[in-house]
């Protein structure tokens, strides 16, 4: 089964990161991106721009709301999609990213969620 990881992340925090500091912790990230990728069950991983655009439903049209749709200052930042047998086994897959081992000081973790397969209600 394949399942979402998105990424969060406090923008507000990393953009103050010096760009010694963001590297420093982009080559501390390698080690648990390196194991991750052992794993075999990496589909696909991209990081995501910062800017959010949330389109909902209003009075039966489209509306546009510049930013996420939930109140928070985790933004997602990147997502990644994984095989994996069940959800604990998804979950020890994602444990192995950076976000899920560091970067606690900026709001970094992972939600995970199954991909649907076919529709369903």
């Amino acid at each position: 089964m394949k399942y979402l990881c998105l990424l969060y992340g406090n923008q507000e925090k990393v953009s103050k990161l010096s760009k010694e500091e963001f590297a420093a912790l982009a080559a501390r990230c390698q080690v648990h991106d390196a194991a991750l990728r052992q794993t075999g069950a990496v589909v696909s991983v991209e990081s995501l721009e910062w800017d959010v655009t949330t389109v909902r439903a209003r009075d039966g049209q489209p509306t546009v709301v510049d930013g996420p749709f939930v109140e928070t200052r985790d933004v997602a930042g990147s997502f990644m999609v994984i095989e994996a047998r069940d959800l604990n086994d998804a979950i020890r897959i994602a444990s192995l990213h950076p976000a899920a081992n560091m970067g606690e000081d900026l709001g970094w973790g992972i939600e995970i969620r199954p991909i649907a397969d076919g529709c369903h209600q």
